[in-house]
Order: structure tokens, then sequence, then C-alpha cells
């Protein structure tokens, strides 16, 4: 006769559904609960990268505190009784940046990293992770906003530029183009000398506007009304002097207003973008989503290597003045769902669905 088959049964912990987050070492569950191993005596937070333990040996905890009056002391790991790694780092972060604000030159990385208390490798993509930019990123990007304000408020163009932290002429005027767009002089003037041809079209999403600058198309509007569309660019160059477009001008309009509706046209354009550093970063982003693809903001922050910007991505998709050349409209929530649209919804859904056909 036979001995009857043993049976397995499953422990209790692996009936919870916080053991799959604890197995997943998921974050986004840190601070919902907390987890303790009887063998070791300690208590982690779910995300902790640590050994995983047998979950006969594992109790779960709503709070720290609870953990700790059981008897469990927190792990040196994770540090359960602190603020979750992510936020320490923004923290951190947080502190460097103003640190950066408040000095007048360009301080050295290294300074930086002793002052994080970090190396210098991990005190680099800790920084990057957190802002979306590197740090000599940041302080670039600090320094043109620190001349763009200064050249409206100081007397002088050399005045603005030795307030905004530059040791010499020579090497801003190096820069001035990429920072600006156009020389300090015009930028202080408010674009003036800047020269922009435009002219409003239509197409099957209501009025278009294109206007190029002798860099290349700095605007392309989506809207209702074509004088709302014209103030809006008078109100991005207030000193510039607004041209009509020319035949050959009427052209690209026709190219950018064929590329709406046939998207697989596709649309290659000298384009004239000027925006910070991070928001260009994330632009090129963009266009490198292929015609009847989508990509989530998270996507895009994964891609540019700062997993945690999403929200700083979704603020430079609003920022875009070039409707379908930078394709934001291809951006979308990570359940699938469209997400807000500078022009509408509902021409982000059409233009979707034009490249979807395409």
């Amino acid at each position: 006769m036979h001995a009857p088959h043993a049976t397995s049964t499953t422990p209790e912990t692996e009936k919870d559904p916080r053991w799959a987050a604890v197995v997943s070492r998921d974050r986004t569950a840190d601070g919902t609960f907390f987890y303790s191993v009887k063998t070791t005596g300690v208590y982690c937070r779910p995300s902790c990268g640590s050994r995983l333990a047998n979950p006969k040996h594992v109790r779960f905890h709503r709070t720290a505190v609870e953990a700790e009056r059981a008897g469990f002391r927190p792990c040196r790991r994770c540090k359960p009784d602190q603020a979750p790694l992510e936020k320490r780092h923004a923290a951190l972060v947080a502190e460097i940046c103003r640190a950066i604000d408040g000095t007048d030159g360009a301080p050295k990385l290294a300074a930086l990293a002793r002052r994080a208390g970090l190396s210098l490798h991990y005190f680099h993509r800790v920084f990057k992770g957190v802002t979306g930019l590197t740090p000599r990123e940041y302080v670039a990007a600090r320094r043109t906003s620190r001349v763009r304000d200064q050249l409206r408020r100081s007397n002088t163009v050399t005045e603005a530029i030795y307030d905004a932290g530059f040791s010499s002429g020579s090497r801003f005027y190096a820069e001035s183009d990429r920072m600006l767009g156009m020389t300090p002089t015009d930028y202080r003037a408010g674009g003036r000398h800047t020269k922009i041809q435009f002219a409003v079209g239509d197409c099957s999403l209501g009025a278009i506007l294109v206007a190029r600058s002798a860099k290349g198309v700095c605007a392309i509007l989506l809207g209702d009304d074509p004088d709302a569309l014209v103030r809006d660019l008078q109100d991005r160059f207030p000193r510039a002097t607004f041209v009509g477009g020319d035949k050959a001008f009427e052209k690209l309009v026709a190219s950018v207003v064929g590329f709406v509706e046939a998207p697989a046209v596709g649309l290659d354009l000298p384009l004239d973008v000027r925006g910070t550093a991070f928001q260009q970063r994330v632009w090129r982003a963009l266009r490198r989503i292929p015609a009847g693809s989508t990509a989530s903001y998270r996507d895009i922050a994964a891609r540019i290597g700062a997993p945690h910007a999403v929200r700083a991505v979704a603020q430079a998709c609003a920022a875009n003045p070039l409707a379908v050349a930078i394709p934001c409209h291809r951006v979308v929530r990570t359940d699938g769902n469209l997400a807000g649209y500078r022009w509408g919804v509902e021409r982000k859904r059409s233009l979707l669905e034009k490249e979807g056909a395409a």
C-alpha cells in the first residue's frame, strides 16, 4: 500500500499582496508598509535590495515605529527609519542647486561633490537623475538665465555679462548665440533687428501659423483664432520685425500643412529651437519618436537619462513652440490615455489618428 502524497502549503505571507511588492522591490510601495525578518531582527522598506528573506520569517508593519516596538531594528542598507532615498537625494540636490544659484562663478564639479558628501561619479549620477541635467548643464542653464535677467536690468551689455558671473566678455560672446539665439544687444532690446517671416494658413486642425527667423522655423502654432496666433507670436518676440511670407515661404507653410494632413510625408525642417538645456534634450527625444508610435512621459524621462523627471518632461512638452515639428502629441500617459496638449486634446487625438492611418 502506497503512502499518501504530501501536500505543500503556502505560507500566509506569500498570499499577502504586500509580499509581491517585496519580491519585486517596488519603490512605489515604500512608505505604505514595512516588513521585518525574524531571523535577522531587522525591518526594511519594500524596495530594499537585500537578499530576499524566507516568507515564513517575514511580518508586515504599518509604520517604522510599529516595527521598532515589535523589537526590530532598522536595516542599514535601505534605512527605513529615514526618508526614502529618492527624497533624500532630491533634498540634497536642491541644497546643491541653491549653492550654485548663490555662487557668482561656475563652481567645480569636485567641489560640489564634496559639499554633497558623495563620490564624484555618484554625485554626477544622482544630480542628473533628480534634475535631468548634468551639474555642468545646470550651471550653464543658470548662467543663461542670469544673463537674460541682467540684460533686461543692467545699463550696458558689459555690465550684464559680469553681473551674470562671466569672467570675460570674450567667453560670453563665444556662447551668446547659443544661449540667446541672437546678439546680446538685440536680446536686450526684445528681439530688435530679428527679422521673422510668418504666414497663417488653414488645415484640418484649424488655423496654423508658421514663422521663420534667419536660423530656421521658430514657431508652428495651432488654434481657432488666426489673430490670437499672431498675438502669441508677437508676445514671443516683442521687438522683432515681422514680415509677411512671400511665395517661397508659402511653400514652407504648405509643407507643414501637408505633414499635418499626411504624416507619412515626413517633415525635415531647419529649426530655430530656443529653450533651456533640459527642454532641448526633451525636444530632441520627441523628434526621435517615429510617426505612428507613442511614448509615455516616463519613457521620455528614461530616454534622456532622468527617470524621475517625469513632471519636468511634461512641462517641457507644454512649452514646445513647434507643433508637429517637435511631436509632443506623440507623448501619452503611462496608461495610454491622452494627457493635456497645448493645442487641445482633440487636435492631439486627430494627429495620432492620422499617423495611425499612415
